[in-house]
């Protein structure tokens, strides 16, 4: 049974706030008003995760997409369908088989979305465990896992990257592959954050709060569980919502490369890659539209990380 002097030795980063009915709707203005760019990028996220639930989601009683005009894939061989600039049936216009580039971009926001938040989600848990235990523990364990850390990070990301796709999905299906991606770029983005958490876990470390529970006999465990990990935990948010907008971008790059996900799946680096300097020249906004989701993505969750790290640090929580 935990005893009062046991329940105060945690000190959290966060202050708890009284909540109510109307305290959300009231934090969100504030967040509104002290960081405007922080606001549009969030509601760029949020457009985009929509986007990504409900892009092939049916309108009610019908068999019509909410969202997307058409299938991802659904061609149209005739020569008037093909190449299409902008019209009322075709807001982006066509490729070069038919196909609505208003469609394809918004299946290609989901597969960037899905692929960006499974990275991330797993490259924060790398980096909270091997962040964590090498800051607390520190001696061999920290030198094994920092240099461990210096030597990945000092080859180049996107050979790393490619590298690795070639090696174990260079003749997988699309889901395999994808699967892989995940996986390679979770993986590398673990290798700075796992850094960042190090340095927040030190810091935690060296508390008196955590003396105090040395001091009353608690475990290594309990100690980084009850006392550490909670103070780590918001810098692994604001890292995973800055990382989001790197996996999008490693994503795009491997696909332009065509590394990613293969055709006819519309992954926004893949459509970036159209077939042809002369196609690009003769049709420059094939090109345009997923160049332009992909910037986008990115800038909504840089701004809307940067914000929430302006937000959760006490430090900056005065900034403007």
């Amino acid at each position: 049974m935990a005893t009062a002097l046991d329940l105060q030795l945690t000190e959290p980063i966060i202050t708890a706030r009284p909540s109510g009915p109307g305290s959300w709707p009231r934090a969100a203005w504030r967040f509104c008003r002290r960081k405007p760019l922080g606001a549009v990028g969030g509601f760029i996220v949020i457009a985009m995760l929509v986007v990504a639930l409900l892009v092939d989601t049916a309108v009610v009683g019908g068999n019509t997409p909410l969202l997307a005009p058409s299938g991802y894939n659904d061609q149209h061989i005739r020569r008037a369908d093909r190449d299409q600039s902008p019209t009322m049936q075709h807001p982006l216009g066509t490729d070069e088989l038919g196909r609505d580039m208003l469609s394809r971009v918004l299946y290609g926001i989901r597969i960037s979305i899905v692929i960006g938040l499974s990275a991330v989600v797993i490259g924060s848990v790398i980096a909270l465990a091997a962040g964590t235990l090498s800051g607390y523990f520190s001696g061999w364990i920290d030198t094994i896992v920092q240099r461990g850390v210096d030597i990945l990070l000092a080859i180049p990301p996107i050979v790393l990257l490619i590298y690795s796709i070639s090696v174990f999905a260079s003749r997988s299906g699309a889901y395999v592959r994808m699967f892989w991606i995940i996986i390679i770029v979770g993986a590398i983005i673990s290798f700075g954050s796992a850094r960042v958490v190090r340095g927040a876990a030190i810091s935690a470390a060296n508390n008196q709060y955590v003396d105090a529970a040395r001091t009353i006999g608690a475990g290594h465990m309990r100690i980084v569980f009850r006392h550490i990990v909670p103070n780590v935990i918001p810098v692994i948010i604001v890292l995973a919502t800055v990382n989001i907008g790197s996996a999008i971008l490693a994503e795009a790059a491997i696909s332009f490369l065509g590394y990613g996900i293969p055709p006819p799946f519309p992954s926004l680096g893949g459509m970036l890659n159209i077939s042809g300097s002369s196609q690009f020249r003769a049709h420059p906004l094939e090109a345009v539209w997923p160049g332009l989701a992909i910037a986008l993505g990115v800038y909504g969750f840089n701004m809307f990380g940067d914000a929430l790290r302006d937000v959760l640090d006490p430090r900056l929580r005065g900034s403007r």
